[in-house]
């Protein structure tokens, strides 16, 4: 099977600073896959890689068995779409939710906005009563469900996850958690997930790669992370400081 998503080697440098030093890995189609790490550890560098937001000094992307160039065209933004940490920061707050969900339709050339709109707002539990409505009207869940809606319109196949609800409340992050687990499910989506927090990976992963300054540590089954099957003590470390994994399993 071809994978969804394939790095090999992949290096990024800012300057004389070294982002991500030969990282590999690979994801199936309709596989979620975790990065976990520290601040600073090259989680975000790496999905901004993929979306052609940091430049590539060393290593191959590829997607669909596609190598990826330089700049990204129309086709991959049809295949592949990035939720970012802050909604408010990425949605413009002086558009409405219709002409946010617009623009892209108008940019790929559908003819059918109108019924992509009402569909893909209900899909996220939004409803078409939102449609007229400025980001700073909406709480902070509305506006992440927006940013989920915004990223589905075109109908990617990979979706790129970085910390989608870490400035989110504890209840409100388990409703768009339970969301994006859905949407995978309808949709058959592969996602990328970036997260500090190893509960909320272990929870919505198959697999993961932990990551410790722009170098890959390792990479293991969610189910080994939640059992402690761990083979590096930075792993160890991790999993010691997570509020979810600080006492023994029984």
């Amino acid at each position: 099977m071809t994978p969804a998503l394939a790095i090999d080697g992949l290096g990024v440098e800012y300057d004389d600073f070294v982002a991500l030093d030969d990282v590999s890995l690979t994801v199936a189609p309709g596989e979620s896959f975790g990065l976990v790490g520290e601040s600073g550890s090259g989680k975000s560098t790496l999905l901004r890689a993929v979306a052609g937001l940091a430049p590539v000094s060393a290593g191959t992307i590829t997607v669909d068995g596609n190598v990826l160039g330089s700049k990204r065209d129309k086709a991959f933004y049809r295949k592949v779409q990035m939720v970012f940490q802050d909604p408010y920061g990425s949605l413009h707050p002086r558009q409405t939710v219709d002409r946010l969900l617009l623009e892209p339709l108008a940019i790929h050339g559908f003819d059918d906005a109108e019924e992509r709109i009402v569909r893909a707002l209900d899909e996220v539990g939004l409803g078409a009563s939102f449609r007229f409505r400025y980001s700073h009207q909406l709480s902070g869940g509305q506006r992440q469900r927006l940013a989920i809606a915004r990223a589905l319109i075109l109908e990617p196949s990979i979706l790129l996850l970085d910390e989608p609800t870490s400035a989110l409340d504890a209840s409100v992050q388990a409703e768009v958690l339970n969301l994006l687990e859905q949407l995978r499910a309808t949709r058959n989506l592969t996602f990328v997930m970036v997260s500090h927090d190893l509960a909320v990976v272990t929870h919505m992963c198959d697999r993961l790669m932990v990551m410790q300054s722009g170098r890959a540590v390792e990479q293991l089954a969610s189910t080994d992370l939640a059992a402690r099957k761990v083979t590096q003590d930075y792993t160890r470390g991790l999993l010691t400081a997570s509020e979810g994994f600080r006492r023994d399993p029984a």
